[in-house]
């Protein structure tokens, strides 16, 4: 990589993410780093796009004397404003997260952190996402963020194939119990949900979606299994998710016939 690279941090749990400034200092160290995030909490977002209203993104101060951009837009607006021109410099790797809790799975089609690293993508920029498996409150954080660094400068150094990005969670141990990263795939998320439905005052019916925790069949080789077993998983993901065996067997169908 040519120029002096520019690591654009955002996520999806805040601007105010306990995590945020951890993550800052340990990426600064690596390269220079612009934090753009959204002015609140984006969690299990999808990927929302922001077309037919408008956009904030005031700079602030952050607590090193550097400019940091608070958005009224979603994660993937966040990339994209900064991308199109808010900064002054194109950034040249996207980092998201660290999200306070996972992200495996089915998980990425709910999960903002993974859309603003796909926007990122899109946009034609390498880019990670960093989630931990239900989080600590008592964490500080700086091992997952040194290592996030680390694996950050690998990427500038190394890049990434074009339309893939990485997804790597953090397993809830400490820190101290890590034992060690795994090359994972996606595994298969079993979700728990509830249908909760109640009455408001004037007799009409509301719902909440409950019910508990998602779990997930832990076959090895998988993010699942990963965490699971005290690893780091990282998972590369393709933008292609074409079902490329079905291709033959659509043809088989001939379903020009039905025209």
């Amino acid at each position: 990589m040519t120029g002096t690279p520019l690591i654009l941090l955002t996520n999806d749990d805040g601007i105010d993410s306990p995590v945020m400034p951890v993550l800052k200092r340990a990426l600064n160290a690596v390269a220079k780093t612009v934090i753009f995030a959204p002015d609140r909490n984006w969690s299990a977002s999808g990927h929302p796009k922001t077309m037919h209203k408008m956009l904030r993104a005031d700079p602030i101060e952050w607590e090193d004397g550097s400019t940091a951009y608070k958005s009224s837009g979603a994660p993937p607006d966040c990339v994209a404003l900064a991308n199109l021109g808010v900064l002054a410099e194109k950034p040249s790797l996207v980092v998201s997260g660290i999200n306070l809790g996972a992200n495996m799975g089915y998980d990425l089609f709910y999960s903002g952190t993974v859309a603003a690293a796909v926007e990122g993508v899109i946009d034609g920029l390498p880019a990670i996402a960093f989630s931990r498996v239900h989080p600590v409150e008592s964490d500080d954080y700086t091992g997952q963020a040194q290592f996030a660094a680390k694996l950050a400068g690998g990427v500038l150094e190394r890049g990434l194939p074009v339309g893939t990005l990485l997804n790597v969670n953090f397993p809830r141990c400490d820190w101290e119990k890590v034992a060690g990263v795994a090359i994972t795939r996606l595994g298969k998320r079993v979700y728990l949900d509830e249908l909760v439905r109640r009455k408001d005052p004037r007799g009409r019916d509301y719902f909440w979606i409950g019910g508990q925790p998602p779990s997930g069949v832990s076959e090895h080789g998988t993010d699942i299994w990963a965490t699971e077993n005290n690893l780091i998983s990282v998972t590369p993901i393709s933008l292609d998710i074409t079902a490329h065996r079905m291709i033959d067997e659509l043809r088989r169908w001939d379903i020009e016939t039905l025209l």
